[in-house]
């Protein structure tokens, strides 16, 4: 079984690629290269149907997909035949929003013949169990913890985010399209006076997959970066839901999350 990476922007597509027996052929979409990998076929979405047959060509019979993209804008001069005829597909469930998109692009790798891997299932130490992994987590963490699981599943119902922040039980913010680091500014730019006085708790940044989500495509992604935002966003910690979150260089995040007096917390 020959296996092609379709890798977007960001820390996970290397992740993934090390974590693998022989190094998969790298595709990524124009304008979201990988960091650390070198291409080796890059496409558009105009050119949806062509890729799909040049993977053939090359013997692929898997695909994982890992990294992070936004909707390009479509250039409707570069359609083919058989791109064209799959647009309104596309496009309907883009309107329907992230996760029907997603399912869709699932279910049209499948029907040209390709199976469609996970992370967990070629990577599953990058999404860690139950356990608190670094710090102490307090009666109102937990109970903050519970109030943004139950915000988190609500949004991701409505297909919006995977993220919300959680202060004595108010609700901070949340997470939605401009994504984790926009909402964790949000929270580090509050004026003192909407926010609960910090020494009865200081709040919790949570994430999970949304309900029902697809796990083989765009599960939530924690790295190093998330616990130097929590801290400037003053939280006292990151909760997420056990094997439902990647977590990119997980000993460096315990360790930064030590060093910055923060809890980190796989939430079973």
């Amino acid at each position: 079984m020959r296996t092609a990476l379709i890798a977007g922007q960001g820390g996970l597509p290397l992740a993934l690629s090390e974590a693998m027996p022989e190094r998969p052929l790298v595709a990524a979409m124009e304008g979201f290269a990988p960091e650390g990998l070198s291409v080796d076929l890059s496409f558009r979405v105009e050119r949806l149907v062509p890729f799909l047959r040049a993977l053939t060509r090359d013997g692929i019979t898997q695909v994982v997909f890992a990294g992070a993209v936004t909707r390009p804008r479509l250039d409707p001069a570069l359609l083919d035949e058989g791109t064209a005829a799959m647009l309104p597909r596309l496009m309907q469930a883009m309107a329907a929003g992230d996760d029907a998109t997603l399912r869709a692009v699932l279910e049209i790798f499948e029907e040209a013949g390709f199976a469609v891997a996970g992370v967990e299932d070629i990577a599953p130490d990058l999404m860690p169990k139950a356990g608190v992994l670094a710090g102490t987590v307090t009666p109102q963490d937990t109970a903050d913890a519970a109030r943004a699981a139950a915000i988190v599943a609500a949004l991701g119902a409505v297909d919006v985010g995977q993220g919300a922040v959680v202060a004595q039980g108010a609700c901070l913010a949340v997470e939605a399209l401009p994504g984790t680091d926009a909402m964790l500014a949000s929270v580090a730019a509050l004026p003192p006076g909407l926010r609960p006085d910090p020494a009865r708790g200081r709040g919790v940044f949570y994430k999970a997959a949304k309900p029902g989500q697809d796990r083989r495509i765009d599960l939530p992604t924690l790295g190093p970066d998330s616990i130097r935002h929590v801290a400037a966003a003053g939280l006292g910690g990151v909760a997420f839901q056990a094997g439902e979150v990647i977590c990119l260089d997980l000993a460096r995040m315990k360790a930064l999350a030590g060093e910055l007096g923060l809890f980190l917390w796989a939430r079973g």
